[in-house]
């Protein structure tokens, strides 16, 4: 009778992979070196160093776009000494780690679009922090917990390591109370087929086998139920991106740049203040010292092409919805489950709502601070944050609120779109338009702010560069919402802790125990500040802001049952659909930071990386490689950017 490890042997490696397995002196060496002495982070595109490191001569550049990545691309420009003009659409630098000021019982706090941790493997964003000399700004959170609702499994602990795969693994599983519950068996087929996957990572194999297939399908098949549950749900949807429409072969890459193709464990660090003062604004300032210029609000109104390159950039100074028309897709979820003759456009914090029998369209978006009007049964729309009130019309009923909603005229309809233009555009809030032309320009947008510009293009626009962009995908909304009490309570995981299990939830954050601002706070008032995020959920299942309040109220009592007996002195909620989704099959298709054409560049987390990384990470990093593309065309230095191992070290099984 066969042993099971005689099956394995027989039905998974072939003869070509028992000779790679042949080396097994050099195999032994990457195991112990891994164990003793911590791997060094991979160089890549490392250049010369007798090339020159500043221009010496006049280069202009614009990048549309301040967060994470346009940053980084204007600051290693600014270095290097390019003339260069970063131009943000929203009142405030940052994008997705932007921060804004709120009023909580008459004090003013920063509000964020929620925490970010920064891993240690943010190689190239922590080089520069370091250059910029704010390393006091972030602290240690010494550990990270994933916990399971109800008591199926004990909290996962992760702490700060110094071992690459396999001694990852096996401290994980020595500390790891969950070990004998994670249903991995080896000599199953479909199991060592799991496990070849997750530490085996090869970019060009892994893609080409798991790229077409969904998260949810892959584990579909015989699949270890207790890995799922404890760090593939919750590790696929904080890539904000959910199962059942997440790439497989993207998730691997999410993995091996995490876990298993470096040494640094999964502990982090959180920011001291808001990542605004933290990290946004020292970038900034260095931007503005070395001769660059900032525009924020700065609406681009069109990119001109000649002759198989942008030749300038138009873009006018104040809300963007005073400039051109755009274009929004229909929300059935929202017709559906809103009382409503009104006909839903968009969605997340972007929802419009127009009137079949007229050619007018309402922005749901409350005046206050940016939440989701909806209307009740009397056609009033009411705000489910703050509790302003507008009329049918869109007039203030009711404050805090105090500008009434934007109005907005029809000017086409196609199939399930409309395209929308401003109906009043106010001359007291917007300037002249102002003409740019520079020598390369960076679009460093989101997926919406990429597709809108490129609607917004004339001339002999590049059609393969447009197809690319068209065919970028938004991944499901996300929510964060904030909660301020007048207590405090216990609290044994980490001050970020990952949740899984739970209907909405997937995080919690306690700020009070993080940031200097919100530390002082809950010393004064001896209250609390706590975070929940929603990375991906479904706009079927919470189609209203209203919903989403109320799920996240529920599960935080679940989670925290002392806050039950506590009061809810003030609440925020963030809510929107921008994040870059990474669908089945859409991998081949993802535009690179260099396009076809040779004065764009693209940076942001959506474009494909020729290295591993994600998040922030990916974004600062797609903004260093689109600087190092223009430095190279110049004949400078580029700057050397890490990364972790390219591959899993089980990539020769595959």
């Amino acid at each position: 009778m066969k042993q099971p490890f005689d099956f394995f042997l027989e039905r998974q490696i072939s003869r070509r992979a028992l000779l790679k397995l042949a080396g097994v002196s050099t195999f032994g060496g990457m195991i112990g070196y891994s164990r003793f002495a911590k791997p060094e982070p991979t160089v890549f595109q490392k250049d010369s160093l007798s090339l020159p490191t500043r221009l010496s001569h006049t280069r202009s550049v614009v990048v549309i776009g301040g967060g994470l990545a346009g940053l980084a691309s204007a600051y290693e420009l600014c270095r290097r000494g390019f003339q260069v003009t970063l131009l943000e659409r929203s009142p405030q630098l940052g994008g997705k780690i932007a921060g804004w000021p709120i009023q909580v019982n008459g004090e003013t706090l920063m509000m964020e679009h929620g925490f970010h941790g920064f891993f240690p493997q943010y190689y190239n964003l922590w080089s520069v922090v370091r250059e910029l000399e704010i390393q006091a700004n972030f602290k240690s959170l010494n550990f990270y917990s994933v916990v399971y609702k109800g008591d199926r499994y004990n909290p996962e602990i992760f702490r700060p390591s110094h071992s690459a795969f396999p001694w990852n693994i096996v401290d994980l599983a020595v500390s790891s109370s969950n070990r004998l519950r994670w249903g991995l068996n080896l000599t199953s087929y479909g199991h060592w087929q799991v496990f070849r996957e997750i530490t085996g990572f090869n970019p060009q194999s892994s893609y080409q086998r798991l790229d077409d297939l969904s998260v949810a399908d892959w584990v579909k098949q015989d699949f270890p139920r207790g890995l799922y549950d404890l760090y593939f749900l919750p590790f696929a949807k904080s890539s904000l991106n959910a199962p059942d429409v997440l790439s497989a072969g993207e998730l691997m890459q999410f993995f091996h740049f995490y876990f298993f193709g470096n040494p640094e464990g999964l502990a982090f660090n959180g920011t001291c203040q808001d990542m605004n003062r933290s990290l946004v604004q020292p970038i900034a300032q260095f931007i503005l010292q070395n001769g660059g210029r900032i525009v924020t609000e700065a609406a681009v109104t069109n990119l001109d092409w000649q002759q198989g390159k942008i030749t300038s950039l138009t873009y006018q100074k104040g809300r963007v919805e005073n400039t051109s028309p755009f274009w929004v897709t229909a929300n059935p979820v929202l017709d559906a489950t809103v009382q409503s003759p009104l006909k839903f456009y968009g969605a997340g914090d972007r929802v419009y709502a127009v009137n079949s029998n007229k050619s007018e369209a309402l922005s749901m978006t409350c005046t206050h601070q940016g939440c989701t009007v909806y209307p009740n049964e009397k056609g009033e729309f009411h705000c489910p944050c703050h509790g302003a009130v507008y009329d049918r019309e869109g007039r203030v009923l009711q404050g805090p609120a105090k500008r009434n909603l934007d109005r907005f005229k029809v000017v086409s309809r196609q199939d399930e779109q409309v395209q929308l233009v401003a109906s009043n555009p106010n001359p007291t809030t917007s300037s002249g338009a102002e003409t740019l032309q520079a020598d390369y320009y960076v679009i460093a947008t989101d997926v919406p702010g990429v597709q809108h510009l490129f609607s917004q293009m004339t001339g002999e626009v590049n059609s393969q560069v447009r197809q690319q962009v068209e065919k970028l995908a938004l991944a499901d909304p996300f929510a964060v919402c904030r909660f301020w009490f007048d207590r405090d309570f216990e609290w044994q995981q980490s001050w970020f802790t990952s949740l899984s299990g739970y209907r909405l939830t997937d995080s919690i954050t306690l700020y009070h125990r993080i940031q200097d601002d919100y530390i002082a706070w809950a010393e004064k008032t001896g209250g609390s500040v706590v975070e929940l995020h929603a990375y991906c959920y479904k706009e079927k299942e919470f189609p209203t802001q209203e919903a989403l309040l109320k799920t996240f109220e529920q599960e935080l009592y679940e989670i925290v049952p002392e806050l039950q007996q506590a009061t809810l002195l003030h609440r925020e909620l963030v809510n929107q659909k921008n994040f870059s989704g990474y669908p089945p099959g859409s991998y081949r298709d993802r535009p690179e930071t260099q396009t076809p054409v040779p004065n764009l560049l693209f940076a942001g987390d959506w474009v494909k990386m020729p290295f591993p990384c994600g998040l922030m990470e990916r974004a600062v990093s797609s903004g260093l490689l689109a600087s190092n593309t223009i430095l190279h065309q110049e004949g400078l230095q580029r700057r050397a950017l890490l990364t972790v191992k390219p591959k899993g070290m089980l990539s020769i099984l595959t």
